[in-house]
C-alpha cells in the first residue's frame, strides 16, 4: 500500500476543457488514485474506481458536513445525504417529480425552443447561451416550479454570482461562506413561495413538493426550499452546459451532422456521446468513512475525494476509441458501459430525464430549422474558469 502525490496541478478549462481533459487523461494512465498536495483531496481517474466511489456509500460518504459545515444547503439536500436518510427524501421528490410530469413538458419545451429561435430569426450571427441555451431551461425549471417569468432575469444574477468563482481549494471555508451569501436572496425568495403553497396550493411542482408524504412524513419549508434551489441551480446548468457542449461535438464532427438530418432516431444517440465527451459537470465530491485501497494506493478516513467524471468517460478500459465520437455508441441494442455524466447508482441525478428530454427536442428543431450551425470563428467564446464546469458562458455561432 503506497500513498502518491498528484504531480500536476489541475489546469482550469477557460481554453474550452481541452488542457483539462488531457491532464485527466494523464493522471488516469500515470497516477490513477492520487493526493492533490494543492486543493488537500484525494483525486480518483479510472472509471472502475470512479463508479466505486459514486455507488459505495458505505465507503464515500456525500455528507460533507464534517469537513465543510458551512454548506449553502443543508436541511433536506438530497445531494449529501446517504442512505437509508437519502432514500425516504428520494421518495419524496420522485412522488412530485415524476417521469410523467417531465413528459408532460415536451410540448412546452417544443414551444419555446421555437419561440427563441424565431426571436433571432434572420440574424446569421448569435451567441447560443444567450439566445437558447440558457434562456430555454431556465423559463422550463420556473414555470415547473411555479414563479413568475418576469423573475428569471433573478435568478441568472443569482447563478452568475455562484457559478462565476474560482477557487484555490472546494473545501475552503471561505469559499463555503461566499456561496451561502451568494445564494442568500434566492433562498429567501424561494422560501416566501414555499410558504405561500401551505396555504394556497397550485398547480406546480412547489406544491406537489410541499404535499408529498411518505409514512406520514412531510418535507419541511426549509427542505422544499433546498430542493427547488438545487434543482432550479443545477436543472437549469446542466442543460445549458449539454446543449452547448453538443454543438461543439457535431461542429468538431460535421459528418455527424450529415447523418442526424438523414435519421433524426440518432438525435438521443448524439446527446448521450456528447454527456461522454463533454460531461456537464467535471468531478463528484465524496468523503471517506473509513481507510479505504484503490488502485494500490490507501485513503485514509475523513479525506474528500474527488472522482473525475471527465476521466472515467474516456477510460480506455470501459469505452473503445474512447476519444471518438461515436453515434453508435449509445444506438439501440448496444450492450455500452453507461457513461458516468449524470453519476451512478442511489444518488443518480434526479434531473437526467428533463436535461434529456431537452436536449433531444432543442437539437432535434436545431437541425430542422438551420441547414448550417457553427461556431463563429470570428467571435471567441468563453467558458467557466470553475475547473467543475465543463462547457460554454459564451458560444458564438453562425446559423444559416
Amino acid at each position: 500500500m503506497t500513498e502518491t502525490l498528484l504531480p500536476e496541478v489541475m489546469p482550469a478549462p477557460t481554453d474550452g476543457g481541452a488542457a483539462l481533459l488531457d491532464w485527466a487523461c494523464r493522471m488516469r494512465e500515470e497516477h490513477p488514485v492520487a493526493f492533490d498536495g494543492k486543493l488537500r483531496m484525494w483525486q480518483v481517474f479510472r472509471q472502475e474506481h470512479v463508479q466505486r466511489v459514486l455507488t459505495d456509500h458505505a465507503v464515500f460518504s456525500s455528507d460533507m458536513s464534517v469537513i465543510a459545515p458551512d454548506q449553502m444547503f443543508r436541511s433536506g439536500n438530497i445531494t449529501q445525504m446517504d442512505p437509508p436518510v437519502h432514500r425516504k427524501y428520494r421518495s419524496l421528490v420522485n412522488k412530485a417529480f415524476t417521469p410523467r410530469t417531465v413528459a408532460d413538458l415536451a410540448p412546452r419545451i417544443s414551444e419555446l425552443t421555437h419561440a427563441l429561435l424565431d426571436e433571432v430569426d434572420g440574424a446569421d450571427q448569435v451567441d447560443l447561451v444567450d439566445a437558447l441555451l440558457y434562456p430555454l431551461p431556465i423559463t422550463v425549471i420556473s414555470e415547473l416550479l411555479g414563479v413568475p417569468q418576469s423573475d428569471h432575469e433573478l435568478f441568472r444574477s443569482w447563478v452568475d454570482n455562484l457559478f462565476d468563482a474560482t477557487f484555490e481549494n472546494p473545501f475552503d471555508p471561505d469559499l463555503a461562506r461566499k456561496a451561502t451569501e451568494a445564494v442568500a436572496p434566492m433562498k429567501e425568495y424561494l422560501l416566501e413561495h414555499v410558504r405561500n403553497r401551505r396555504s394556497r396550493a397550485r398547480d406546480d411542482l412547489i406544491t406537489k413538493l410541499v404535499q408529498a408524504e411518505v409514512d406520514g412524513e412531510r418535507m419541511t419549508d426549509e427542505e422544499v426550499m433546498t430542493f427547488s434551489a438545487i434543482l432550479l441551480l443545477a436543472g437549469h446548468v446542466t442543460t445549458t452546459l449539454l446543449l452547448g457542449n453538443t454543438v461543439r461535438c457535431l461542429d468538431d464532427n460535421p459528418w455527424a451532422v450529415d447523418q442526424l438530418r438523414a435519421d433524426p432516431g440518432l438525435v438521443p444517440a448524439a446527446i448521450e456521446e456528447s454527456l461522454r465527451l463533454r460531461p456537464p459537470f467535471n468531478a463528484s465530491g465524496r468523503i471517506t468513512t473509513r481507510e479505504v485501497e484503490l488502485a494500490g494506493v490507501t485513503i485514509p478516513a475523513q479525506q474528500p475525494v474527488f472522482a473525475s467524471i471527465l476521466s472515467a468517460n474516456y477510460d480506455p478500459a470501459r469505452f473503445a476509441d474512447p476519444h471518438t465520437f461515436d453515434l453508435n455508441r449509445f444506438g439501440q441494442g448496444r450492450d455500452t458501459p453507461p457513461h458516468s455524466a449524470f453519476g451512478h447508482g442511489v444518488h443518480f441525478c434526479v434531473g437526467a430525464p428533463l436535461a434529456r428530454l431537452e436536449g433531444r427536442i432543442a437539437l432535434g428543431i436545431m437541425l430542422e430549422r438551420y441547414r448550417e450551425i457553427r461556431l463563429d470563428t470570428d467571435r471567441t467564446a468563453e467558458y467557466f474558469a470553475n475547473p467543475n464546469f465543463n462547457g460554454p458562458k459564451k458560444l458564438p455561432v453562425v446559423l444559416r
